[in-house]
């Protein structure tokens, strides 16, 4: 479904909220404790507003938080729809559609993300400076069909889709709470597979430094209804291939190969519940970060 503007005021309209956000919140896998932190909240589940698409992963509750943080009006959803739970592009950003509706000009989005750059390490908080969309490079945009010019133009530039005032910010936060932030390039993928090893040479090839399945359609559609946007990607875990290739193995050769250097490419199994738990061990850093930036927007 492509949602007009008529349609999305309809859905904002549904949600009697007792204030007019400024800065609207996504929270990743294993980081929708943030929503917690939210004073004298408004709690509303996803399936009480309409058209909203329910979360079905395991970490994203799916409930709107309206409310206070660090002294701002703010919206938060705790948890996220995603594109391989079968929804649309257009279905999983109507959440962004409606959040500028209520009044937000400004998307803090995170996610958790496996870590690329064999410099970071699981646990890290990485500031995305840049995105690669290889679902949007594969055809797929919640951008796609008929515009319509009062939730945004046809063409939208994504050259700084990350507003680099906030970044600035979110540095500068950083360093007074003695937190040593990244910076780099999230790729995203469709999911719902973890990535081979041979994907995981070809990412980091692309200049990518993290990596999940999330986030990007939310941003464009920020930027299309000229919201500004900082993305926060908690390094969950490291997908990196370490060492120098074995004597007689090609670029094309045995992945067996690969697998005898013991590079530190997860299982899937389990692997989801690992992020979870690494995400519950950042949220205290992430909550101090998000709110010190709070403070200064």
């Amino acid at each position: 479904m492509i949602y007009d503007f008529e349609e999305v005021e309809r859905v904002a309209g549904q949600i009697r909220a007792p204030l007019k956000p400024q800065v609207g919140i996504i929270t990743g896998s294993g980081l929708s404790g943030l929503a917690r932190e939210v004073e004298e909240p408004l709690v509303i589940p996803y399936e009480e507003i309409p058209d909203f698409p329910p979360a079905t992963v395991e970490g994203h509750p799916g409930e709107m938080f309206l409310g206070y943080l660090a002294g701002k009006a703010v919206v938060v959803m705790q948890g996220r729809a995603h594109f391989y739970e079968g929804y649309s592009l257009e279905q999983i950003t109507l959440p962004v559609r409606v959040m500028r509706a209520l009044g937000a000009d400004t998307l803090i989005v995170t996610n958790a993300a496996g870590g690329l750059n064999e410099s970071f390490k699981a646990g890290d908080l990485m500031l995305i400076t840049d995105h690669i969309s290889l679902v949007g490079m594969a055809g797929h945009s919640p951008l796609f069909g008929p515009n319509d010019g009062r939730l945004g133009p046809r063409f939208v530039d994504m050259s700084g889709a990350y507003d680099k005032e906030l970044r600035k910010i979110a540095l500068e936060v950083g360093h007074e709470l003695g937190l040593e932030l990244r910076q780099g390039v999230y790729v995203m993928v469709g999911g719902p597979t973890f990535e081979t090893p041979a994907e995981i040479r070809f990412l980091r090839l692309m200049g990518a430094d993290a990596v999940g399945m999330s986030t990007v359609p939310e941003v464009v559609v920020a930027r299309h209804g000229g919201m500004r946007v900082l993305g926060i990607s908690h390094i969950s875990n490291m997908a990196v291939l370490t060492g120098s290739r074995p004597k007689g193995i090609p670029s094309h050769g045995d992945p067996e190969g690969w697998e005898g250097m013991g590079h530190p490419i997860k299982k899937e199994e389990g692997l989801h519940e690992e992020v979870l738990e690494a995400g519950e061990k950042a949220l205290p850093k992430l909550l101090a970060l998000i709110k010190g930036v709070l403070g200064r927007i």
